[in-house]
């Protein structure tokens, strides 16, 4: 059971440290405009990558004129 303890312990400390981290990254980020735009520009890129992947995902299932197509039940 203490050993159960510990490791419980352990782990809240480096949860916590781990986030502690973060935190302060994020306040370094967020106080250099040039990071603030490149992470913007970055994430528009994703954006617009995420939103082409699910445009393709999505076509299959699209039939001509783009109405959807039914489902086989199988």
């Amino acid at each position: 059971m203490l050993r159960e303890a510990l490791e419980t312990l352990l782990s809240q400390r480096r949860e916590g440290r781990a986030q502690a981290s973060l935190r302060q990254a994020a306040v370094a980020l967020a106080s250099d405009a040039g990071a603030c735009a490149d992470v913007r520009e970055m994430a528009a890129d994703f954006l617009m990558a995420e939103n082409e992947a699910l445009t393709g995902a999505e076509a299959p299932r699209r039939g001509v004129g783009g109405t959807p197509q039914p489902q086989s039940g199988g």
